[in-house]
């Protein structure tokens, strides 16, 4: 079947009729894979000190801290994961709480450090903690620093300065501080020759410090399960999300930019981290991530929050399979600089059934509520349930590799327990993932077979139908969900898009509304409304959706290429999906966007914007020979109007480049004729 998606009314010049009704044309979307190779360059071999203390020995109440030990912690994690610093656990020595004596401070950073880091290696030291002013040096407070004498118990930054300058040896050399916390202890005066202290060490390593002068560092249990904020947005930029390149390594200009752009707008630009790299390589890499490669030119990303709430306490919850703490009820779990798109969620509980794993999806520069609603005594037979968990994290790392592994232990999950609706569900999923469309169905329908009332299996089902071209199976499926469940954002927006293909615009409209009434963010309900809007001769109120779609939609959405097609709907968009090396999704649909405004403002006769709306669609797809043919168009009414054979002469170009690109479309007859009158008048002039 062909859909109406370009010229609603054509015209032609030198008398030639415009027909009545438009003929029916599709484009499909196009769906992009390709990724950049792996890194080819050797790991360094890398050497840690991790130093966190919230709770000091000889510091009053009001001075203790909360989170730079659960700080410490994690930036312990991320630097000896494979996924991130790629240490060797024995190469990284933690000092948190008692353990950060004065005496352990010194030994690791004058001995231990100095005695075995080489030429060729990367050290990184990071500090959690209290900082202090004495006289005119600054000092690292450790465990047992007394503030009646703090020359003779802590430990001076110039001599951290010294030591890293002097006595490590190693190629790479970063000092990661997070200290002044809330202002417990130093006055304004002090806080800024602190920080100014620390800055002062880019002589002789690169600093990323927690604030600029006169600022404090925020520590709160909003960020995750309570940190400090700088050390959250640390921890998830060594992970992968500061990784804008997409090319699997986190550099140093990488993490300054995530951290300073996160910590910024999280502490509504109250604290401002800073960085300054001496005479050192800002590419420096700083975390490995193997399974991290996206494909992208777009702008990046603008990161999002979830906050998870629970009706039990001690629930742990996972993001694409990575533990992010512990929530309780009547109090959230904040986890905010989540890369937008689709995140698979679970709420765990030791004795219970888990809720989820399930798809979440993360908007750009929104925060979304999480439910977590742990409900059932566990029943399910723990063999299935690792196997169903083993097979997840194949699944989140992307590739048709970890696909098909995920495949395999879905499989053995469901042969285990063969009741498993989830196990059947991220079956389907993973086959979808490697376009084996006819056992990604029978997946999807065994799920729903097995649980007739699982939604989320219905509008995965839907999403593949939409992939293959089964709309009307697509919207039978899609009714069913937006029947039982009127807040189910995913299903109205693919309805929307499935009505659309059906030419039902009114039905489409309908949808799309629904859907951004639910989830304003959601950047591709704003394209098929507005799409459905100029289809039904809505044409100014369609140029404000397509406005909105582009505005959302300004991002890096190349992630698809990890996350699943269909669950990322908002920002892939969804229609016959196409294998690798085709034009990839983001640019496509801008280009139908600007081409859907260009044809709006043409049909109003508003010919300057259409041109610069047309010419903008042939930046994102040069080879659209409709994009082609209505530019000629609004050229053609110009020269009429001005007399202009320069204009004329360009209206024939692109009346030719769209016979180039394609000379079967139905348009294509028109083109000729008018092209045929251009050159006549061009040779008469």
């Amino acid at each position: 079947m062909n859909f109406v998606w370009r010229i609603a009314s054509i015209f032609c010049i030198a008398g030639y009729a415009s027909p009545q009704a438009p003929p029916s044309k599709s484009r499909d979307l196009k769906y992009e894979e390709n990724r950049p190779a792996a890194p080819s360059a050797t790991i360094p071999r890398g050497y840690a000190l991790v130093v966190g203390v919230a709770k000091y020995k000889n510091l009053p109440a009001k001075a203790q801290l909360d989170f730079a030990e659960r700080d410490a912690e994690a930036i312990y994690r991320v630097l000896i994961s494979p996924e991130g610093g790629n240490f060797r656990a024995e190469n990284v020595h933690p000092l948190i709480g008692p353990k950060a004596t004065l005496a352990n401070l010194k030994q690791e950073l004058e001995t231990w450090l100095p005695s075995v880091a080489k030429e060729d290696d990367r050290v990184v030291i990071y500090f959690a903690g209290h900082g202090f002013v004495h006289g005119d040096r600054a000092y690292l407070a450790p465990y047992d620093i007394d503030p009646a004498n703090i020359d003779r118990t802590g430990y001076p930054m110039d001599t951290l300065g010294a030591v890293a300058g002097s006595r490590v040896r190693a190629k790479w050399k970063v000092l990661l501080t997070d200290s002044c916390h809330s202002g417990a202890i130093a006055p304004d005066a002090e806080a800024q020759k602190l920080n100014k202290s620390l800055l002062d060490l880019s002589s002789s390593m690169f600093s990323l410090t927690a604030s600029r002068d006169r600022e404090r560092s925020f520590e709160s249990k909003n960020w995750g399960d309570g940190h400090g904020i700088f050390t959250y947005y640390v921890v998830k930029g060594l992970e992968g999300e500061a990784d804008e390149s997409g090319d699997g390594v986190v550099t140093a200009d990488e993490l300054a930019d995530y951290v300073r752009r996160n910590v910024r707008e999280a502490t509504q630009g109250q604290q401002n981290p800073t960085s300054d790299r001496g005479s050192f390589d800002p590419n420096m890499m700083l975390a490995y991530l193997p399974t991290g490669l996206r494909a992208g030119k777009a702008p990046p990303p603008k990161d999002g929050t979830l906050v998870f709430e629970s009706n039990m306490d001690g629930v742990e919850i996972f993001v694409d399979g990575v533990s992010q703490g512990v929530v309780n009820k009547g109090s959230p779990l904040r986890l905010p600089g989540l890369r937008p798109g689709s995140h698979t969620i679970q709420g765990v509980k030791m004795g219970y059934e888990p809720d989820g794993p399930r798809e979440e999806t993360v908007y750009p520069g929104r925060e979304a509520t999480v439910s977590i609603k742990i409900l059932i005594a566990r029943r399910r037979n723990k063999a299935a349930v690792d196997e169903l968990d083993k097979g997840l994290e194949f699944y989140n790392k992307g590739f048709p590799d970890n696909y098909r592994k995920a495949v395999a232990r879905f499989e053995k999950a469901l042969a285990i327990d063969p009741k498993f609706s989830q196990a059947a569900l991220y079956l389907g999923r993973a086959q979808n993932s490697l376009f084996d469309e006819e056992k990604s169905q029978a997946a999807f329908r065994r799920a729903i077979e097995i649980d007739p009332d699982y939604l989320e299996a219905r509008v995965s089902l839907a999403g593949m139908l939409l992939d293959k071209g089964d709309v009307d199976e697509s919207i039978r499926q899609l009714t069913l969900v937006t029947q039982r469940d009127r807040s189910n954002a995913m299903a109205f927006y693919l309805q929307a898009e499935a009505y659309r293909l059906k030419e039902m615009y009114p039905q489409a409209i309908e949808s799309a509304r629904t859907a951004i009434q639910l989830a304003p963010a959601n950047a591709e309900a704003h394209l098929w409304l507005a799409d459905s809007l100029r289809m039904n001769a809505k044409l100014q109120e369609s140029t404000g959706e397509y406005i909105a779609y582009l505005r959302l939609s300004d991002f890096d959405s190349k992630l698809a290429g990890r996350l699943n097609y269909y669950v990322l709907g908002f920002v892939a968009g969804v229609g016959k999906k196409k294998r690798a090396a085709q034009t990839d999704t983001w640019r496509d649909l801008r280009s139908l966007a600007y081409f859907g405004l260009c044809d709006a403002e043409r049909r109003q006769l508003h010919f300057e914007e259409a041109i610069a709306y047309c010419q903008k669609s042939l930046a994102y797809d040069s080879k659209d020979p409709y994009a082609h043919y209505a530019l000629a168009l609004c050229y053609m009414h110009q020269a009429q109007q001005t007399g202009s054979l320069e204009t004329l002469a360009s209206a024939g170009s692109h009346f030719r480049t769209m016979l180039d690109i394609n000379g079967d479309l139905e348009e294509s007859k028109y083109a000729r004729q008018n092209l045929k009158s251009i050159d006549t008048l061009m040779a008469g002039r």
